[in-house]
């Protein structure tokens, strides 16, 4: 029996993905649950496992784009029979090792018909050392994706194009000379005749690697190999340096350009004083950890805050949908996630329902993923209203912008000590500037103004949230 393995949808407005690793190799033998690779699109990456034990055959290469429902691999169910590699690979791979003495080329492997050239990187040993077969050699740079390379065989390695370099697919960029004090490798694991990049199937043309061979008794003459020079991906003049935008960079971009020309977005500030959340935190944050094995932080209360909001000006809690106005009757809140890759707004879903602890479990369980690159499509989608804190990286004071189709998203800032007037007297208090962006389109300035009052009582006098801890 075999299985397909197929790219799964992952929502509405997602068409498209690229497939980004694969975890295992063709002709590798895998188990039921085991990641077999793993997929990006424009918003989240998403794992696929082995849906029983097989032999797995790699159809798609790495970096390349396909259409949801694609066909990327197939798995053939095997009866507790490991098999190393297809029974049609091992033979050829056998028969055309290369012979004592002859030189092995290392070229760039192709990565999907869209991509044509690929940057040396990093050389991970330098010219002239002794590798080892199987140790990795050189990492390759695409506009997609990087690979890494592993030497076919072991020898002495010579390098024949240097790091920052861009070449063309199928350009021959190193070569191993084998060499007398290198070990052999064990007669069961016969030397594989091409190089493979790890988690990529092999392509029909360019070859991953060829065995050059002129005639049995000469060595081919690498310093007339063809290297193709192509406009770099990344371009430094020493002053500047210019590479590609990743495709989650391209979207977030394309969707804040979107936002800002579809929606009149307004943003009105106030400030807060933090003393009473602080104090309150403080107080209970010692038994809050014991009890529910989580710390509380502040995001939780200004989730409850929000969400207490959007009940009293029930306008920012919708949205428009063409000539319509649709009204949200539930609470997801966004909570906006920085990573490497860029920001993620995960969704806490039914915030009216859920205890502090709950929450703060929630937020942690998000983090941990967006840290992981686990976020899922369903875990950014349906939410109300968002919230930003900018106040993680310092900043003082913002205009976060709107997240489409949310009428409204919240910005956080730094708690700061400064000097403010209560009742006729200046004292020094943890203050934060507050700052909502909304759809000027569906609320008006005087509800957005009193929305962010109530979240400022809110926050002052959380002692009413803090009943449904």
């Amino acid at each position: 029996m075999t299985t397909d393995v197929k790219v799964p949808a992952s929502g509405e407005s997602i068409t498209t993905a690229s497939v980004a690793r694969w975890h295992r190799k063709t002709g590798d033998s895998v188990r039921k649950g085991e990641v077999l690779v793993t997929l990006e699109t424009d918003k989240v990456s998403t794992e696929l496992e082995a849906a029983h034990d097989g032999v797995l055959e790699i159809l798609v290469s790495e970096g390349e784009e396909v259409a949801i429902g694609t066909t990327i691999a197939r798995l053939a169910a095997t009866e507790g029979v490991a098999v190393a590699a297809p029974a049609s690979s091992v033979a050829p791979a056998a028969a055309s090792a290369p012979a004592p003495g002859e030189t092995v080329e290392i070229r760039v492997p192709a990565s999907g018909e869209s991509v044509t050239s690929a940057n040396v990187a990093s050389w991970r040993r330098k010219e002239g050392d002794t590798v080892a077969a199987g140790e990795i050699l050189v990492v390759l740079e695409t506009d997609k994706v990087s690979n890494e390379i592993e030497a076919p065989v072991a020898g002495r390695l010579r390098i024949l194009v240097p790091e920052g370099e861009e070449v063309a697919i199928g350009a021959v960029i190193a070569a191993i000379e084998p060499g007398a004090t290198v070990a052999p490798a064990p007669a069961s694991q016969p030397a594989p005749a091409t190089v493979a990049v790890p988690k990529a199937p092999v392509q029909p043309a360019p070859a991953p690697v060829s065995v050059a061979a002129p005639t049995p008794a000469v060595k081919p003459d690498f310093s007339a190999a063809p290297v193709e020079r192509e406009k770099p991906a990344v371009t430094s003049d020493g002053r500047t340096t210019r590479r590609k935008m990743s495709m989650l960079r391209r979207k977030i971009a394309t969707q804040l350009v979107n936002a800002q020309q579809t929606a009149a977005i307004l943003t009105t500030f106030n400030e807060v004083d933090m003393s009473a959340v602080m104090d309150t935190r403080k107080q209970v944050q010692e038994d809050f950890l014991k009890k529910h094995g989580v710390k509380l932080g502040f995001m939780s209360f200004f989730v409850k805050a929000v969400v207490q909001a959007l009940k009293d000006i029930p306008s920012i809690n919708g949205r428009i949908d063409g000539n319509d106005v649709v009204e949200n009757h539930f609470y997801d809140i966004g909570v906006a996630i920085g990573t490497d890759k860029g920001l993620f707004v995960p969704v806490l879903r039914d915030c009216d329902t859920k205890s502090f602890a709950q929450l703060e479990k929630d937020i942690l369980d998000y983090a941990t993923k967006a840290k992981e690159g686990k976020i899922t499509i369903e875990d950014l989608q349906g939410g109300v209203f968002s919230i930003s804190n900018g106040g993680t990286y310092g900043s003082l004071l913002s205009t976060p912008i709107l997240n489409p189709p949310q009428s409204g998203i919240l910005g956080m800032h730094s708690i700061q000590q400064r000097p403010v007037a209560v009742n006729g007297q200046v004292v020094i208090r943890p203050m934060m500037y507050l700052a909502l962006s909304y759809d000027h389109r569906l609320v008006d300035g005087k509800e957005a103004v009193t929305f962010l009052i109530r979240i400022k009582e809110c926050l002052e006098n959380p002692a009413r949230l803090m009943l449904e801890m």
